[in-house]
């Protein structure tokens, strides 16, 4: 006797559906390389209040994120500042610096060529759409005071002025680690087994900090020792001005962890503390030349 038609459409339904989720899964692995990050790179905040309260985001939002934060500390804003403009990106593009929007919006803010925000191509770059955001922000009358919503929103101009107000416990564990107030409560994992390039390194930190951030050349920790032999091919280390202080040091070190996956960053160490591929942050063997605090020592992986 032949198998009932109402069992044949049945497992030919079920099977649909199996292939419909493998395709969204592999659309979903496929998106995540396009990123920049294999797909599995994930990131954890804490707070460094409570290390149960959390925020976990992919590598290419913690690399979005850390340029955000940079560009506005290097702009002399406040760590609130950096938390309206996070929250904003986490909302407006869910920090990916995506091609496409409401009309004709773009990049990380979604801001609009047509409304005088730039030209698309300075729009898709982070730095300049994070430079941007603060300039817009810093003309809007106490927006340190007012509440994260109304500030962004002032800026945006959204027709959902209410929706930035949902990310502000997420956007304020980031910029509480990024702009290296919460010390060691960024850590990310998943690196790439592509070697790091230090060239590329130092040349991603010129572009979110400015060249200031590198030591100078032939200086200790340039790469170079005073007499010109090489420090390490693989290893970058950046000097924290004592008038900086930790919070300097801190932010340039989970800067670091933020581009992991993207820069091919295998270790950080800061301030007697050690961060490696995939793992927390643990007490160092040894510290960073500097007395532990003078310094961020970089160091790239070599595949």
């Amino acid at each position: 006797m032949s198998e009932p038609s109402f069992f044949r459409r049945g497992r030919v339904l079920r099977v649909g559906a199996a292939l419909v989720v493998l395709l969204a899964l592999a659309g979903y692995f496929a998106a995540q390389q396009r990123g920049g990050a294999p797909a599995g790179s994930r990131c954890v905040v804490r707070s460094a209040d409570d290390p149960a309260e959390t925020y976990e985001l992919s590598a290419v939002m913690a690399v979005n994120a850390a340029t955000i934060s940079a560009v506005g500390t290097g702009k002399g804003m406040p760590e609130r500042a950096v938390t309206i403009a996070l929250a904003t990106a986490i909302q407006e593009s869910s920090l990916r610096n995506i091609d496409y929007g409401d009309r004709d919006s773009l990049g990380l803010f979604q801001q609009r060529p047509s409304q005088g925000w730039g030209e698309p191509e300075q729009i898709m770059d982070p730095v300049y759409s994070s430079e941007k955001f603060y300039e817009h922000l810093a003309e809007v009358p106490g927006y340190s005071r007012l509440p994260l919503t109304v500030a962004a929103q002032r800026v945006q101009k959204s027709g959902f002025p209410q929706a930035y107000a949902k990310h502000e416990r997420d956007a304020s564990l980031l910029a509480a680690a990024l702009t290296g107030r919460a010390a060691t409560t960024l850590t990310c994992g998943g690196a790439t087994e592509e070697p790091g390039d230090e060239k590329e390194l130092r040349a991603a930190l010129a572009r979110d900090f400015g060249k200031d951030v590198l030591p100078a050349t032939g200086a200790a920790g340039s790469g170079s020792d005073t007499d010109g032999k090489a420090d390490g091919p693989r290893t970058v280390e950046l000097p924290v001005p004592s008038a900086e202080g930790k919070r300097r040091g801190w932010e340039l070190a989970h800067w670091a962890v933020a581009n992991a996956t993207r820069l091919g960053v295998a270790e950080v160490t800061y301030a007697g503390r050690t961060w490696r591929t995939g793992g927390d942050w643990e007490t160092s063997a040894e510290e960073t030349r500097g007395g532990g605090t003078g310094a961020v020592r970089i160091v790239v992986s070599e595949g």
